[in-house]
């Protein structure tokens, strides 16, 4: 429907398009502003399209189109000037618009865009019939295309048909040639099991005979294997017997000899510490020493007992490394975080080594510090102080295992002190013959 009000003669600006621009319609007004938008200086264009005063005709199309249309729509001024361009390029069409008679030849469309933006009297029923003129067009030319899609399909179908029948012939021809083929292969196939069966049957017989040749053979290869075995076992046993003389020969000694050196040394050791801790006279003892009796400025049972040290007295542990060969074992990093746990590990260890160099020179006793080396990101480079063995478990190894060879390896009867708060580690050690002590007691010491 079309909306129409009051004018003067020959003015169609106050008519109303009710609906919205054809498709086909917008897309010529836009090609006619962008033809007209190059005549016009930056001045003469309205503020929203001077951004595009620079760009190319294609491009001004592509990216200003939508602009460009409402520019024409809100701004007379800028219609009027877009008129004047559309007049200067295409005189016999604004003309005929002007005089109210549009050339029949002329498209359609380009009549609808030029009265959009001339706007002669009558305007609007140019743009909608130019609108309902491409919808028809439209329509026509889809039913052209359907009727032709229509014949097409038409055609190959009837080609599809004729295919499939001689596609059918064809593998009728195969399936009768395929089942005389067929039947030669089963008189074939019948022929073939039979020579099969008799051959499986000879075969039976030479496995047979195989079988047999086979058990007699793995019988004496079973009874040279065994004459073998015995030979390298008497082989390995003389050869055992001759490197074990030679180890005897050439080392003097073996390890157990070294523990029971290391024990009678202990021992040795522990004999002349008692002798010196009870002060023993050089001479014998007289028989009037044995009786018994309390002679002046000895000390009573009371005084001994009231030397006795507490567990948590550091000074315990310098009587344990006091005693002879004694060998003193630390779980280093469960030391460390007893008492110093804030510090990083590099320097719990370096602290903890240093302490422990000075206690090795003040006692004189054997010192090993043992980590944990699960514990290590990498291979720590550490030169161990004067005095002091140090030792990182291995790969799949704890601390604690490490700490229980160590006292394993040692003789019974060599003092042995290990240093841990691990309860764990001290039930293992003292059922070993060690001597455990907590970690508080050697800090005390250490500090």
């Amino acid at each position: 429907m079309v909306e129409t009000t009051g004018g003067g003669p020959g003015d169609g600006t106050a008519e109303v398009l009710d609906r919205p621009l054809p498709d086909g319609v917008r897309r010529r007004v836009v090609q006619i502003v962008s033809d007209g938008f190059g005549g016009l200086t930056v001045a003469e264009l309205p503020a929203q399209l001077r951004q595009y005063a620079r760009f190319t005709p294609t491009r001004r199309t592509k990216f200003a189109g939508n602009a460009m249309a409402a520019a024409l729509e809100t701004d007379p001024l800028f219609r009027q000037r877009i008129g004047e361009k559309l007049r200067e390029a295409q005189p016999e069409l604004t003309g005929a618009l002007d005089s109210g008679s549009p050339p029949p030849a002329a498209d359609p469309l380009d009549v609808a865009a030029a009265a959009y933006v001339l706007r002669p009297t009558g305007w609007v029923k140019l743009v909608a019939a130019a609108g309902e003129e491409a919808q028809r067009a439209d329509a026509e030319r889809a039913d052209e295309e359907s009727r032709a899609e229509l014949e097409r399909l038409r055609e190959e179908l009837d080609r599809a048909r004729e295919q499939t029948r001689a596609e059918t012939e064809r593998l009728r021809a195969e399936l009768d040639a395929a089942r005389k083929e067929a039947e030669s292969l089963h008189r074939k196939l019948r022929a073939a099991l039979s020579d099969v069966k008799r051959g499986e049957a000879a075969l039976r017989r030479v496995q047979g005979d195989i079988e047999a040749v086979r058990a007699e053979g793995q019988a004496q290869v079973s009874a040279a294997e065994s004459e073998t075995r015995r030979l390298k076992s008497r082989l390995s046993e003389a050869e055992a017997a001759l490197e074990a003389t030679r180890r005897a020969a050439r080392e003097g000694r073996s390890v157990e000899d070294m523990r029971v050196r290391l024990l009678l040394d202990t021992l040795l050791d522990a004999t002349q510490g008692l002798r010196r801790e009870l002060a023993l006279p050089p001479v014998s003892v007289r028989p009037a020493e044995t009786v018994d009796a309390v002679e002046p400025g000895r000390m009573t049972p009371k005084d001994i007992a009231a030397r006795a040290l507490s567990e948590n007295d550091p000074a315990i542990l310098d009587q344990l490394l006091a005693l002879p060969q004694a060998h003193l074992v630390v779980d280093g990093y469960n030391v460390t975080k007893t008492g110093y746990p804030q510090m990083p590990l590099e320097k719990q260890r370096l602290r903890l080594l240093g302490q422990l160099s000075q206690l090795a020179a003040q006692t004189g006793a054997e010192v090993t510090c043992v980590f944990d080396g699960a514990e290590l990101a990498a291979p720590v480079l550490l030169a161990p102080p004067r005095g002091v063995r140090v030792l990182f478990s291995k790969p799949g190894v704890t601390a604690d295992e490490l700490i229980r060879q160590l006292v394993r390896a040692e003789p019974p009867g060599r003092p042995v002190i290990v240093a841990s708060t691990d309860r764990e580690v001290a039930d293992g050690i003292a059922r070993a013959g060690a001597r455990p002590v907590a970690s508080a007691v050697l800090l005390k010491r250490l500090s």
